[in-house]
């Protein structure tokens, strides 16, 4: 009898404990945000796992960064998904990459205040659609132990000196390999870029599908030149303290870019991606970005190291109308690929 009021009485203290636990509401899991971003930009190495860290624990979110592969291969990504929207940011559209984005209606416009902070020709999308957080210029880099005598100009980039020493990108697939597409027809224009490409050839070592993927060839040891970026020298001076590699300013100008972010149409967190643009904004961001990516931070009064010396900047900055390139971008890919596959 007495183990059966034993019993008794604890199932009488157990049963309302077990009812109050059934009743207690579940922790909800916190809100994802979806960010489409190239490879180098989310590698452990890139500023987006940091930058990601830091909005997470501002807002209580968690952040997803969706790496498809260079920024050609993201935009085309959300293209191909803007019936269904599954991101939410995108990260890496630049200033050549704009008037395709726009055309395909995947982006949502907004005008962060703390825009004010960037410079005025660094604001290549009026419709907001594209906010700028970086830029820098397309420029040959070349291997100092390896290289004793660079180019000097694009032209000189035929030299039969050269031949099998150049690193370049695919421009269906690489920003920078449009970049360099789009520097060539600048410098050259309509009547001459296929001869130029023509007379390149022998040059190219390969063209690589991604700039992560072309640079390290060359870092190493593969080829004396690649397309990159006049900032890439300060990379190797903060990291690798070594003024091994340097960057070359041509004679007919450099190709500028300016990376862009944006929301994505049909996201589900606008307000979410909204504070996350202007995260990528703030000076922490910016320095972020600057360190990581090796380019120069939009917002002009981001301070920066003295390895940024090495960061080279022209007066010959090239770049093409928007109306231009949207106009002929699809033509001059394809004549791209039949001049090159000849």
């Amino acid at each position: 009898m007495k183990r059966v009021c034993l019993v008794l009485s604890l199932l009488a203290v157990l049963l309302p404990l077990a009812a109050i636990g059934q009743n207690e509401p579940e922790t909800a899991a916190p809100a994802e945000l979806t960010v489409y971003c190239y490879d180098s930009f989310a590698s452990e190495w890139g500023a987006g796992p940091s930058i990601a860290q830091k909005f997470e624990e501002m807002y209580g979110v968690k952040v997803i960064l969706d790496a498809p592969g260079d920024a050609v291969t993201v935009m085309t990504k959300a293209i191909m998904e803007k019936n269904d929207p599954k991101g939410d940011v995108i990260i890496g559209l630049d200033n050549n990459l704009l008037s395709r984005a726009l055309s395909e209606d995947i982006l949502l416009p907004y005008e962060p205040a703390s825009l004010s902070g960037v410079d005025g020709d660094l604001v290549f999308d009026k419709t907001y659609h594209l906010i700028p957080f970086d830029w820098g210029y397309f420029a040959l880099c070349y291997d100092t132990e390896l290289l004793s005598d660079p180019p000097a100009s694009l032209k000189d980039l035929t030299d039969p000196r050269f031949k099998e020493s150049i690193v370049l990108m695919d421009p269906r697939t690489s920003t920078p390999g449009m970049g360099f597409l789009l520097w060539t027809i600048s410098a050259f224009g309509e009547e001459g870029w296929k001869d130029y490409w023509k007379a390149l050839a022998p040059n190219i070592l390969t063209i690589s599908d991604s700039w992560s993927t072309g640079y390290g060839l060359f870092t190493s040891g593969e080829a004396p030149l690649v397309l990159s970026y006049s900032t890439s020298p300060a990379y190797h001076v903060e990291w690798e303290e070594t003024t091994r590699y340097q960057a070359l300013m041509f004679d007919e100008g450099n190709y500028l870019q300016i990376e862009g972010m944006g929301i994505l149409k049909g996201t589900g967190q606008e307000d979410l991606a909204r504070k996350f643009i202007d995260f990528m904004l703030t000076e922490e961001s910016q320095n972020t970005l600057a360190m990581s990516n090796i380019m120069f931070p939009a917002v002009g009064s981001t301070p920066l190291p003295p390895s940024f010396d090495y960061a080279l900047k022209t007066d010959k900055g090239l770049m093409l109308k928007d109306d231009l390139i949207e106009s002929n971008s699809e033509r001059w890919i394809q004549e791209w690929v039949e001049t090159v596959s000849r």
